[in-house]
């Protein structure tokens, strides 16, 4: 590979001393791609079904692996990501020394700064009409990862499931995570009460970034999915994409299969899951120009605001409450049942979910209806986008200071421009 594809020496050694703690890296290796950072790179013509990297149980950093000195320190209760979290932030120098040279090629906490929500000012982040953060008005984020808007007023009126918890995982993404963190730094202070919260904090977002999805064969599924959660290191060079490779963890080991040919120098993805643009926005700190398989937005706040409690506790009993999905196709078929509740005499709106009749039933009126919805996000598309180009800063502001601030201000921009095509091509799709 040219020099252009070098990803530096701290990653050059680091990727040695990941060959000597047993992991395969079989034609791959770390590359700096010019305007997006680091990636897997093919260094030879790879065939399809080649194993491309093996990460072995002894080289990934699990809560079995971590010493036990520093894991009986915590209740058991604790949450994995908080444990891990801690043993970078306040493990002992000679357990951490082993992995000095993989921490060199980890992103700094500038880095996070610079895109993820997490850590930007209320000003860009919103927050949601809770009690936790009063006085604080909507952001710039997108509805799905600050719970917040600038257009809509939200229904106050309390039906079943109206907090924000009970929405889809892909809802209300920021105070959930904010949420998290929260958690996880109160259970670190119990046993660390000198924890540094910028230290500990970036930690969090390390592992929170770059961790795997971990469940040893024949374990149950822990209640919360978060502590099912492993680091493999050199693996996590590996950007996000759904043209992916194969992954498979057979309880010794993990390995990354390539799922096509690849010629040298093109970049290998993995696959972080299905999730839309707004969740891999506010998770990861960046989104994809083309997510077609994956991307939605949601529709709940907009519909529950036309809802009565009545209308919202129908939706409960009958399984329709919630996780109203809009994508370029269209909307799913649980806004469909939404619009039909709203003009349908009850007993017949329940004779047609149920499929004994479609009395009632309209599919002008529903059309109407969900058009009406969809154009609201079209709305407060527009008028964030008009307030993104309002955002200044302080008078002291330096030129980096305020490089940054474009920067996040311009990730928004393209941001909402996505969603206002998207909703577009939703709206011409929308036929009942």
């Amino acid at each position: 590979m040219g020099p252009k594809w070098s990803p530096g020496p701290e990653h050059e050694q680091f990727t040695n001393w990941a060959q000597s703690q047993g992991i395969v890296a079989n034609g791959v290796g770390p590359a700096r791609f010019p305007g997006r950072g680091l990636g897997m790179i093919a260094k030879r013509n790879i065939e399809k079904g080649e194993a491309l990297v093996t990460v072995p149980r002894t080289a990934m950093v699990t809560m079995d692996g971590l010493p036990e000195s520093f894991t009986g320190l915590f209740p058991e209760e604790t949450p994995v990501h908080a444990v891990l979290a801690a043993f970078f932030t306040n493990g002992a120098p000679d357990d951490l020394q082993p992995y000095d040279l993989w921490r060199k090629t980890w992103p700094s906490r500038l880095d996070f700064e610079s895109c993820m929500p997490l850590l930007w000012p209320a000003c860009l982040r919103g927050v949601s009409d809770g009690p936790s953060s009063p006085g604080l008005g909507p952001g710039l984020l997108p509805p799905s990862i600050s719970g917040s808007w600038r257009s809509l007023q939200k229904n106050s009126e309390q039906g079943p499931k109206a907090s924000a918890s009970d929405y889809s995982p892909h809802q209300n993404l920021l105070p959930a995570q904010e949420a998290r963190l929260r958690t996880a730094w109160t259970a670190v202070l119990e046993v660390f009460p000198e924890t540094d919260w910028d230290a500990f904090s970036y930690h969090w977002l390390v592992v929170n970034t770059r961790s795997f999805f971990y469940l040893m064969p024949g374990r149950d599924m822990p209640e919360d999915h978060n502590d099912a959660m492993a680091l493999l290191p050199f693996a996590d060079y590996f950007n996000h994409s759904d043209v992916a490779c194969n992954v498979k963890f057979d309880g010794e080991k993990y390995v990354f299969w390539a799922t096509k040919p690849y010629n040298t120098g093109e970049e290998i993805y993995m696959s972080y899951g299905n999730h839309p643009n707004d969740f891999l926005f506010a998770e990861y700190g960046f989104y994809l120009d083309e997510n077609a398989s994956s991307e939605a937005l949601y529709l709940d706040d907009i519909i529950f605001k036309d809802l009565n409690p009545s209308h919202r506790a129908e939706l409960e009993f009958q399984q329709y409450y919630g996780n109203y999905q809009l994508t370029a196709s269209g909307v799913c078929f649980r806004t469909e049942i939404a619009a039909c509740l709203t003009y349908m005499a009850p007993e017949d709106w329940r004779n047609y979910v149920l499929g004994y009749s479609s009395k009632g039933m309209s599919e002008a009126k529903s059309e109407a209806i969900i058009r009406q919805w969809v154009q609201t996000y079209i709305h407060e598309a527009e008028v964030t986008i008009a307030a993104l180009q309002n955002v200044g800063g302080a008078g002291t502001e330096t030129d980096a200071e305020r490089a940054a601030r474009e920067e996040k201000v311009e990730m928004l921009r393209r941001r909402w421009v996505q969603i206002r095509e998207l909703c577009r091509r939703g709206l011409d799709a929308v036929s009942c």
